[in-house]
Formats: structure tokens, C-alpha cells, sequence
């Protein structure tokens, strides 16, 4: 699943320094009661962060953050659909721009030439009245991670799949420049978060991919 402002990102942040991340649906005290069971670290809201005290979803904050271990999320959305998708039965990988790559390499190795890799963009919603809107971002994301499977020779892609790939190759020469022109890098970088966007921007930086088992995304390599 892909959710590039900011679940996945902050998820793959987070795999990178070997921290295991536990998705939370809610932001109130059923994802406290969560971490004191797993005695794991709270994020809390990117508002609620003081200098140096609190991790959130923002990416930046768990770089910043030192002596994690475990690591309870909260995303009503990148959460949500990693716990609804696992309910399923389905292998679930956290994929952004960071880890695109080796999501890819470590998903072709593991679903073989006949499991059906499903690739699901979260979206996101209106800040004014929680509808729906595109997240173009999530597109982005997603197609990088499909046009780096098909460069590993998996065929069999639906046309939906064809064109996030060939939206991604659009904008693959200035990924920054795009993210911070979207609408929701727009709103990040407005509300006072640029640094998220710019992490969000380090495209295949990471070998880390973040696999759901066991209701914790733990960090695996590439090859493993």
C-alpha cells in the first residue's frame, strides 16, 4: 500500500532505523491503550510535537527521534487500509518513493511467477469537509513501484497499473518539484511541514521494505 503523504514515508523512515511500526486506526485513547501494551512509543499529532520531545507521523520527527523500538502510528488512512488489507489475508508491504526499488525487487521474489501483486493508492481528503479528493502523490508512488516491477520482467499489468507507471516516468526527472506542486505537498509545505515533502522526495534511498506480520510492520531487506 501506498501513502506517500506521509504514512509509507514516515513507515519506510522508520524501517530504515530498524524500528517496528504498529498501524493504529485511531487517534484517541485506544492508540495509547495500544502502545502501553506493546510498550511502544506514541506519535501523536504533527500540532502536538514540542522541540525535541514527540515523534508524529511526521517523517522528520521520527528521523530526528533517538532509542526507538517500537512505534504505535496512528493514520486513519496509510493505518486503516494496512490493517483492512491484512484482515484479508493478503501480504501487506508499505511502499513509498524512498523504497519503490526494493519494494519491488523484495515483492516479484515472494509473490513468484503466479500470486497477483495488488497496489493500492490511499488517497486522501478535503481538510474543509473530509470528502475524497486525488492525491496524485499516491499515483506517483504507486507507479514507481509498478514501473520497477516491469523492469524485473513481471508482465501481466492491468491498464490502470500501465498508466501509474507512465505517471510516474512523467515526473520522474524532478520528483521534488512535483511533490511540493501538489496539492497536498502544497498543503505540508503551508502548513509549515516542508520537511516532510523533502523526505518524501528521496527517491530509492531505501533497501528497507516494512512487512505487516503479526499486526506490526517489522523491516526486512530487499533480498531477504
Amino acid at each position: 500500500m501506498v501513502d506517500v503523504l506521509s504514512f509509507t514515508t514516515a513507515l519506510t523512515v522508520a524501517a530504515d532505523l530498524g524500528v517496528t511500526v504498529i498501524p493504529c486506526r485511531w487517534r484517541d485513547e485506544r492508540a495509547a491503550a495500544l502502545a502501553a501494551q506493546h510498550r511502544a512509543t506514541l506519535a501523536v499529532g504533527r500540532a502536538q510535537v514540542g522541540p525535541g520531545q514527540l515523534v508524529s507521523l511526521s517523517p522528520a520527527t521520527i528521523r530526528a527521534a533517538g532509542g526507538l523500538r517500537r512505534l504505535v502510528l496512528p493514520s486513519p488512512n496509510g493505518s486503516t487500509i494496512a490493517r483492512r488489507l491484512a484482515e484479508t489475508g493478503a501480504t501487506v508491504i508499505g511502499v513509498s518513493l524512498r523504497n519503490a526499488s526494493a519494494a519491488a525487487a523484495w515483492a516479484a521474489r515472494h509473490a513468484g511467477d503466479t500470486a497477483p501483486v495488488a497496489v493500492v493508492a490511499a488517497g486522501e481528503r478535503w481538510r474543509s469537509d473530509d470528502s475524497l479528493r486525488p492525491a496524485v502523490e499516491d499515483l506517483w508512488g504507486a507507479g514507481a513501484f509498478i514501473h520497477h516491477l516491469a523492469a524485473l520482467g513481471v508482465e501481466g499489468l492491468s491498464p490502470e497499473a500501465e498508466l501509474a507507471a507512465a505517471a510516474y516516468r512523467h515526473i520522474a526527472s524532478d520528483v521534488r518539484r512535483a511533490l511540493f506542486d501538489c496539492a497536498s505537498g502544497r498543503e505540508l509545505a503551508g502548513y509549515g511541514y516542508p520537511e516532510d515533502v523533502e523526505i518524501a522526495a528521496e527517491v530509492d534511498v531505501s533497501d528497507v521494505v516494512p512487512v505487516l506480520t503479526d499486526e506490526a510492520f517489522h523491516p526486512v531487506t530487499r533480498d531477504s
